[in-house]
């Protein structure tokens, strides 16, 4: 049968053990930093949550729009992106630690220190306020959860019962389900991040977060499916030109973030008003100036000239090896986002900024390997299925 042709190799279950050791001994390391440095620590914290959260929601939207638009990319990693939006019970676990350090985190939760500023006060009465804080947050995981459950669901139906009707149910709930995610994700970037400069905001900063988050995401992906596809059953199913359309989509995200990123810069420089400046100011002095150099390099320049390259998209090694630096530049861009905030004065880098990311991620990696070796490698029962697995593949 197709199901059992189609199991996930028991390569899996070292990865899961060895995700879950080194998760355990980077987060006794990382506590060991909560006892020096309790502020340091949630501001770490911080760090490795957002990037790791990144992924399990912009898996969630890849996942809507593979739903939406067909074709054999998104089909053949559609059950990576399953299993790695099954990871959300885990975050909202992880969750609860930036509640409990709310007041080492958020400026605005400093009352006195609100009040003030009059527009800060009507912010702090009105909406950036623990409670509405906690509800917003809330509502955000219950949306999620909804959304990523809905469509795990029905894909498992649709293996089960081969169900022509599934495929347009979960067309159905992709398409409004996208935009209300990407609302979602803007309101929870400013909550979580925008609001760590309570006097500053931006229009477009939400939509940086959409698009980074799918960058994550995919760039994740294509590592797993390259991983995948050099062991059976996957290597007889994965094809170059799966590894091409993967590439040309990583190459619309680099672009698409780029955008955002550069038009909120622009706008900002253009404007030269001095509440809006503040914030690039303080992450361009010193060693912050470096980074965004760097983030400017490594995350846009060198992927956007690799990847106009054909060679480069077919060659799944090239594509890995790609995506493992998206992945590093997407922490390094999350600590740049994060840390000047807190030391505006002067370049300030801790060792827990580095920990915390491999902290969470271990945890993260063996929850994402134990949901993948849940369920059959490809979608067994989608009418698309067949198309998907030929040499020719289309888009």
């Amino acid at each position: 049968m197709i199901q059992s042709a189609y199991t996930p190799p028991p390569e899996i279950t070292r990865v899961r053990t060895l995700a879950l050791a080194v998760g355990f001994l980077f987060s006794a390391l990382f506590i060991f930093g909560w006892l020096i440095d309790r502020a340091q620590f949630f501001h770490a914290y911080l760090v490795g949550f957002i990037f790791w959260i990144g992924l399990t929601i912009g898996s969630l939207a890849l996942l809507m729009l593979q739903h939406l638009t067909g074709g054999a990319w998104g089909l053949i990693i559609r059950r990576v992106l399953e299993a790695a939006t099954r990871t959300l019970p885990l975050m909202l676990i992880l969750f609860i630690p930036i509640l409990v350090g709310l007041n080492h985190i958020y400026p605005w939760t400093n009352r006195a220190a609100m009040a003030q500023v009059p527009a800060l006060k009507e912010k702090a009465a009105h909406y950036l306020n623990p409670a509405f804080f906690m509800t917003r947050a809330a509502l955000y995981f219950a949306i999620w959860s909804l959304m990523a459950l809905a469509l795990n669901w029905l894909s498992l139906q649709q293996d089960r019962t081969a169900d022509p009707k599934m495929r347009n149910r979960l067309q159905m709930i992709s398409g409004p389900g996208l935009g209300l995610l990407i609302l979602t994700i803007t309101f929870a970037a400013i909550d979580w991040m925008m609001s760590l400069d309570p006097a500053w905001s931006s229009t477009i900063y939400g939509l940086i977060f959409v698009a980074s988050w799918s960058l994550s995401a995919l760039a994740f992906g294509i590592l797993v499916m390259s991983w995948l596809s050099k062991r059976e059953p996957m290597n007889a199913a994965v094809r170059t030109s799966h590894f091409h359309d993967w590439g040309n989509l990583l190459l619309t995200l680099v672009m698409l973030w780029t955008y955002f990123a550069f038009s909120q810069y622009l706008i900002i420089w253009s404007a030269n008003l001095p509440e809006e400046t503040t914030w690039y100011v303080a992450r361009k002095h010193g060693g912050w100036g470096v980074i965004a150099l760097a983030i400017v390099i490594l995350q846009f320049a060198f992927p956007f000239m690799t990847l106009l390259s054909r060679a480069a998209k077919t060659s799944s090694q090239k594509l890995a090896w790609l995506a493992v630096l998206i992945l590093v530049m997407r922490v390094v861009d999350v600590i740049w986002l994060v840390e000047p905030s807190f030391n505006r004065e002067h370049f300030h880098l801790s060792w827990m900024d580095l920990v915390a990311p491999i902290a969470m991620g271990g945890l993260w990696i063996a929850t994402f390997a134990w949901q993948l070796q849940k369920r059959a490698l490809v979608p067994i029962n989608d009418p698309q299925l067949e198309q998907a697995l030929t040499a020719h593949a289309g888009h």
